[in-house]
């Protein structure tokens, strides 16, 4: 694991995390180790240097008395800025967009997913060409050679990848086009559609395998899941199937190229029924995780689809901080949203959470027949 020091600043936006404890965990999932954290308050960023030059001077002392071999950043840098700050520090720098798609690089493991990471880094890759490689400033031509006499090197590298662009983006659309078919027959078959959402390490997966007796990917980190899985869940109380989907969690500042990259599996969400917003109750900043996530599912078209808050992590919480009751209601956006408390890694609430799914089903497809399933049935792959 690389020594690594973690810098943040604080541009007096509300979000800002003085502890750099996300960034942290974002850096143990990529394989890295964090050995300091720096933070410093800012009006704007520097052109130059993004944190100003005195406290660059700051960041280089100090991972030359940790023997630090990489400064990340909390904040996406200019590519000008990433460049500069290499060539100050003398050692590689990166920001949390990169960071983030090294890890969804790590964790991909369906072919659509490693098209849409791989599209993503592509698309972020083609804005950096002139700080990665010196081989960039020297010209190629002579006859014969692509591009023709004098060429810069750095244009048959962009032309290259945009040519891997386009050609993941075509693989993508036939992937979305097989997805789009695959829903249209669940359409045919009248199939009550719900997607789990969230932010990352909020217990999706946990309460995915709770409820229909899967065996999705978990674990204790951030991004442990990104393929969308699709199970069916039968609701005893009303004797019907439902089909039930798992798909990758929000982070603060997600990438744009990340969201566009994973539209074909963020579809999901925008087409359900119903959406169950899965919440970190034990986190202190579960309320800004809320608010992310609207704003990622306001980006990808998801935001009118009805939902129910699922506070999660319950065993976890402070026993101060139990509620009283264990359904309730909780405003969202002007809107009172049903809100259910439970802990998907012990058992608690599960039960009433599939009353509620069974009673929201009936009552948005009350004219749908029962299927003919046995009623020890709990669950079909």
């Amino acid at each position: 694991m690389a020594p690594t020091i973690l810098v943040g600043v604080d541009f007096g936006l509300p979000h800002f995390d003085a502890e750099l404890q996300e960034l942290g965990l974002l850096a143990q999932t990529a394989g890295l180790q964090p050995v300091a954290r720096v933070t410093c308050k800012r009006r704007a960023p520097d052109a130059a240097l993004f944190v100003g030059s005195g406290k660059a001077d700051e960041v280089k002392l100090l991972a030359i008395q940790l023997g630090a071999q990489e400064i990340l950043f909390d904040q996406s840098l200019s590519p000008a800025q990433q460049r500069n700050l290499e060539r100050h520090l003398e050692l590689p720098v990166n920001d949390r967009t990169l960071l983030i798609l090294e890890i969804f690089g790590q964790r991909a493991r369906s072919h659509e997913g490693k098209l849409q990471v791989e599209l993503a880094r592509l698309q972020y890759l083609s804005t950096r060409l002139v700080r990665r490689w010196s081989h960039l400033e020297r010209q190629s031509g002579g006859i014969g050679m692509r591009g023709g006499p004098g060429e810069a090197q750095i244009e048959l590298d962009r032309r290259m990848i945009g040519d891997n662009i386009k050609r993941i983006k075509e693989r993508l659309a036939k992937v979305k086009r097989q997805r789009l078919t695959q829903r249209r027959q669940r359409d045919r078959r009248e199939a009550f559609n719900i997607s789990l959402v969230g932010y990352t390490n909020a217990g999706k997966s946990t309460l995915f395998n709770a409820l229909v007796k899967a065996r999705a990917y978990v674990a204790d980190q951030l991004f442990a899941t990104l393929d969308t899985t699709t199970r069916q869940l039968y609701l005893g109380d009303m004797g019907r199937m439902i089909s039930l989907s798992d798909t990758v969690g929000f982070i603060r500042d997600l990438p744009h190229g990340l969201v566009d990259a994973f539209q074909a599996t963020l579809q999901e969400a925008v087409d359900a029924d119903l959406l169950l917003h899965v919440v970190d109750f034990s986190s202190d900043n579960h309320v800004d995780q809320i608010a992310e996530v609207q704003r990622v599912l306001k980006e990808i078209g998801a935001h009118d689809v009805p939902q129910i808050l699922v506070f999660n992590k319950l065993d976890a919480a402070q026993p101060d901080r139990r509620p009283i009751v264990l359904q309730d209601s909780y405003e969202l956006d002007g809107k009172q949203i049903p809100r259910i408390f439970l802990s998907a890694q012990d058992g608690e609430g599960i039960a009433w959470l599939r009353q509620l799914l069974a009673q929201t089903v009936v009552a948005r497809r009350p004219a749908v027949t029962a299927p003919d399933f046995p009623p020890d049935h709990e669950a079909a792959e």
